[in-house]
């Protein structure tokens, strides 16, 4: 089976955070067309918007080639399917592949003699070819390698991340034939000028994703392992990572929540498949334990403060500063800030957010929280700065402080702050 991909249209599945950026560079150059399940996700990107802030509108105007929609009838008339919809965790901290198959099942409906698909979702080492390609097959009546073939390119969107963009990060490729990955590592060389790495097999590009989160969070369980052990001692853990930073090949990870939709997701992707084969991974499931369990430990910092100083928990008035997973960016998938929001909401503590990067809408529909749309001053008991927007250190303590009462406890989570501008730090 062989195929030219220089003149054929590429059909992007779920417009997110992954799979907008990509659908833009591609339509800058040639014909795309961005599918998504949500009405009013096309209905916005027709206008010119882009709720996750990752594309302008600058480039959603240069990708001339770009059509968006919500009708898989379109997706006929593509030859390249792009899979980019998300792979979350069920409450049983299992996978969820649902999405997946889901977005399976509509490609399938489209798919055609010659054609190509291509996952970038994260995924455990095997899923793309045991879960999703035979779904390929059984919708579409066609046979895997013999009428069409197979991807996986693992994404590398850092959300807000405004210097490591799509272009400018190397993109892992594979293929199910040797063929297939020569042609789709060089269908990605196209809109990556920072080159492209071309595994030995799906199940390689599969597991280099799924290990490099898994490494980042472990490093990061340590770090908050440290910390508890540190803030114990009395000793102030962001003065001992300097020091011990000095060193040249330390590496310079720090404590705090572990959420988003990588991190604090895909170790449960690979510790799910070992635990298949009858392997029972320890060290990745103690790091996962720890990050977890931060969240209740960071509420516990606060409310030991308000007892020191003699502030009544039940009923304390707390201002929560951000509720994204991370800084300067709008997502608020797998945010851990809620975990800090609910351990406090246990203890009888009323809590108010106040996060200028997040949509109120979707606060209330995610997590059944009324934002404050400004926190008023001198109204609460203690201040936890749970997220480093540029607002929040543009501010500084001073500002900060007025929307404490006399006495309030103020805790800097992200060491947004010098030490002696906080009361409690991480």
């Amino acid at each position: 089976m062989t195929q030219d991909f220089e003149n054929k249209t590429i059909a992007v599945i779920g417009l997110g955070y992954v799979g907008l950026p990509l659908a833009v560079e591609f339509g800058k150059q040639r014909p795309v067309i961005g599918f998504d399940v949500k009405p009013e996700r096309i209905a916005e990107l027709r206008q010119s918007h882009d709720g996750t802030r990752e594309v302008s509108p600058e480039d959603l105007a240069a990708a001339e080639h770009l059509t968006v929609t919500d009708d898989p009838a379109e997706l006929h008339r593509a030859s390249i399917y792009i899979v980019t919809v998300p792979t979350p965790i069920n409450t049983a901290k299992r996978p969820d592949l649902t999405p997946l198959e889901r977005a399976s099942e509509t490609v399938g409906q489209a798919l055609e003699p010659g054609d190509t698909v291509i996952y970038e979702s994260t995924v455990y080492p095997g899923a793309t070819e045991e879960v999703c390609v035979p779904i390929l097959e059984r919708v579409s009546g066609l046979s895997f390698n013999k009428d069409f073939s197979v991807g996986y390119s693992p994404e590398r969107i850092n959300p807000g991340d405004t210097e490591r963009r799509l272009p400018n990060i190397v993109k892992v490729t594979s293929g199910s034939t040797p063929e297939a990955a020569n042609r789709i590592d060089a269908l990605y060389r196209t809109i990556i000028p920072a080159g492209t790495h071309k595994a030995e097999s799906i199940r390689v590009a599969e597991a280099a994703k799924v290990i490099e989160n898994t490494q980042r969070d472990l490093n990061i369980g340590l770090m908050n392992e440290l910390a508890i052990i540190f803030n114990k001692l009395g000793i102030d853990t962001e003065a001992v990572l300097k020091a011990a930073g000095t060193k040249w090949n330390f590496l310079p990870f720090r404590p705090g929540l572990v959420g988003g939709h990588c991190i604090g997701v895909d170790p449960y992707y690979l510790t799910h498949k070992a635990e298949e084969i009858g392997h029972h991974p320890q060290i990745i499931l103690s790091g996962r334990r720890i990050n977890d369990g931060m969240g209740a430990y960071v509420a516990g910092q606060l409310v030991k403060a308000l007892i020191k100083r003699r502030i009544h928990v039940e009923g304390a008035r707390v201002l929560v500063l951000g509720l994204t997973f991370k800084e300067n960016c709008p997502d608020l998938r797998n945010t851990r800030v809620i975990d800090v929001i609910r351990e406090l909401e246990d203890f009888g503590a009323v809590v108010d957010v106040y996060d200028p990067w997040v949509d109120p809408d979707e606060a209330r529909a995610e997590f059944g929280i009324e934002m404050v749309t400004a926190p008023s001053a001198g109204a609460y008991d203690a201040i936890l700065l749970a997220v480093a927007h540029a607002e929040f250190k543009e501010a500084g303590a001073g500002q900060l402080r007025r929307y404490g009462r006399t006495g309030h406890a103020l805790y800097d989570l992200k060491h947004v702050l010098s030490p002696t501008e906080s009361d409690i730090r991480l």
